[in-house]
């Protein structure tokens, strides 16, 4: 099973392509067996960052989120990053972790 993002606009269209509801999740799927190719624009690689409340069905972001221009541990030290985070109140919650 894999997951989609569909607009509530194009649902009929990932209808008709061969996708289902998950009613639980409340979310589209494709289902198992299912080429995944005609999904393209809804697979969850171009979705927004941040976690999905799946009860509210909303993406969700902490109120220090930063969102950052490749993929490193924000807790390592990255130079890009360091220069991204300076001043941040990201970079604030972080030192105040830090110093427990």
């Amino acid at each position: 099973m894999t997951f989609l993002n569909v607009p509530y606009a194009e649902k009929d269209e990932a209808r008709a392509l061969g996708a289902r509801w998950n009613p639980g999740r409340k979310r589209w799927y494709v289902p198992t067996g299912v080429a995944v190719e005609p999904f393209q624009k809804w697979l969850k690689e171009g979705a927004p960052s941040g976690r999905v409340d799946s009860a509210a069905a909303k993406r969700m972001v902490g109120a220090n989120y930063i969102e950052l221009d490749h993929a490193c541990n924000p807790f390592e030290p990255c130079a890009e990053c360091t220069k991204a985070l300076a001043g941040t109140p990201w970079e604030q919650a972080r030192a105040a972790l830090l110093k427990r």
